[in-house]
């Protein structure tokens, strides 16, 4: 929808300034008729339609110097019919005089002060269907993918609309909600993701500040959209650092401009870049999670450096390193029921949450290998379940892939090795998790509007950390098939 109306306008004041004399007398009603539609719907003022249609006389009749002929205007009436005002050139001619005359670019300055012309609306769709093969021990739960469920069918993972665009030279807009399962009952509902300013301090938009929600700079892959990911959802190692990957807060990000550049371009060349998150990236934010309110008043802080290079034989490769800290209001409930029930206790202020993880990752030209991981502590449910303290954690994940690109499309198989071991914070009573997987999966878009993937899962291990006691799954296979849709 972006710049439609300006491309028509410009597109036939363009036919009316260089076509001959016929062509300008039938491009005078489509051109007045469409600024009146901009002027009823109020996207332009009656003094903006008033020194347009001026300077369609002005430039009608400068086509024609030297043929001593006055072009008429031909103007549209309310009810549909036109008639031609021979005295309407002069008339507007008069009116241009006294200011700087209107061309093509004048147009487009007006209509550019527009929001239908600032803002642009852009967006994906996941449509998954997962198939659990078999399991042994407790049943599989997989937090970041709630299509994994014994009686799954086909599911809408993500159903994402953005409104985004620069508001002003110093404010940009950016607007995400989410249709899909709610996180709390897995009903389908609509839910925030994101919704934050960006305000540059300067021209060159080097320097911002960030305030709303927005994601975290913790973590390469958190910070890439799911919209580009191979892999059908981010490891658990380092999402568990805040799950949903977004939150409250203020963040100040500097990016020099080449590199502002080179991670649009990482995106642009379909190499699965994570977004521009600064070179340098420190903030406070909420600390509880996206969607959620601060339960103790006490801000996470959070810094990152991060770093695209580009060899001198084109080769792409990015490195970071980040941390953060706070503390982190747990969530309780009683375990067990008569003599044997117990709340485990939790400081009412917090448990101590705190990590330090680091990135590498070499793009796909046409070989890649990613590799993130990060150590530290946060709140871990104890082996009597009777309290939640600080307990030590760490997990990463290495994924090796190929991208090919031929006629019948771009193809990008990839393996993907993941391991956590700490409490996940975020669950009720924050129980302690173990997590060894394998992912083996093949993305395939023939258009760029459209991707399918295929992803089998082979689970080692992993925590059921929904339902006490808290039991591994000790082997599990599952297959996922995806269809994504961009627009």
């Amino acid at each position: 929808m972006r710049g439609y109306w300006t491309f028509g306008l410009c597109f036939l004041l363009g036919v009316g300034g260089a076509a001959p004399f016929n062509s300008v007398e039938a491009a005078g009603p489509v051109m007045l008729k469409l600024l009146r539609v901009l002027k009823d719907r109020g996207s332009i003022s009656q003094q903006e339609y008033d020194e347009m249609v001026a300077a369609v006389a002005e430039e009608s009749a400068a086509s024609f110097p030297k043929t001593g002929v006055t072009l008429p205007v031909v103007e549209s009436k309310p009810n549909g019919s036109v008639t031609v005002s021979p005295k309407a050139v002069e008339s507007a001619q008069g009116s241009v005089k006294s200011a700087a005359p209107l061309t093509t670019d004048s147009f487009s300055k007006i209509l550019k002060s527009k929001w239908y012309e600032r803002l642009a609306i852009r967006g994906y769709t996941q449509l998954r269907y997962t198939s659990i093969l078999s399991q042994d021990g407790a049943d599989l739960l997989v937090p970041n993918d709630r299509s994994v469920a014994e009686n799954s069918s086909f599911y809408i993972r993500r159903a994402r609309v953005v409104l985004s665009g620069d508001v002003s030279e110093h404010l940009f807009l950016y607007v995400q909600p989410d249709l899909n399962g709610s996180p709390t009952s897995g009903d389908f509902s609509v839910q925030l993701r994101d919704l934050y300013g960006d305000i540059f301090f300067d021209t060159d938009k080097e320097y911002r500040i960030r305030l709303g929600q927005s994601k975290v700079p913790f973590g390469w892959s958190n910070m890439q959209s799911s919209a580009n990911r191979a892999a059908l959802e981010r490891s658990d190692a380092i999402n568990s650092a805040a799950e949903g990957e977004r939150d409250i807060g203020a963040f100040f990000y500097w990016s020099p401009d080449a590199i502002r550049k080179r991670y649009s371009d990482l995106v642009k060349l379909g190499l699965k870049g994570s977004g521009d998150y600064g070179v340098l990236g420190v903030g406070a934010y909420s600390g509880q999670g996206l969607n959620r309110l601060d339960f103790n008043g006490d801000p996470h802080f959070v810094a990152r450096a991060n770093y695209p290079f580009q060899l001198p034989n084109g080769q792409f490769f990015e490195t970071g390193i980040q941390a953060y800290s706070g503390r982190f209001v747990t969530s309780s409930q009683t375990l067990g029921s008569g003599v044997s029930a117990v709340t485990p206790f939790a400081r009412p202020d917090g448990t101590a949450d705190q990590r330090v993880g680091v990135s590498a990752v070499w793009y796909p030209q046409p070989f890649g290998v990613e590799a993130e991981w990060n150590f530290g502590i946060g709140p871990e449910l104890s082996s009597d379940r009777r309290t939640i303290s600080a307990g030590s954690l760490n997990g990463g994940y290495v994924q090796l892939s190929y991208k090919d690109d031929n006629r019948l499309g771009a193809w990008f198989p990839f393996l993907r090795w993941q391991s956590y071991q700490g409490g996940r914070k975020f669950a009720v009573n924050a129980p302690y998790e173990r997590v060894n997987e394998l992912d083996f999966g093949i993305e395939w878009a023939p258009w760029p509007a459209v991707e399918f993937t295929v992803q089998y899962t082979r689970t080692f291990e992993r925590t059921n950390t929904k339902v006490a006691p808290y039991l591994d799954s000790e082997g599990a296979d599952r297959i996922s098939v995806q269809a994504q849709i961009n627009y």
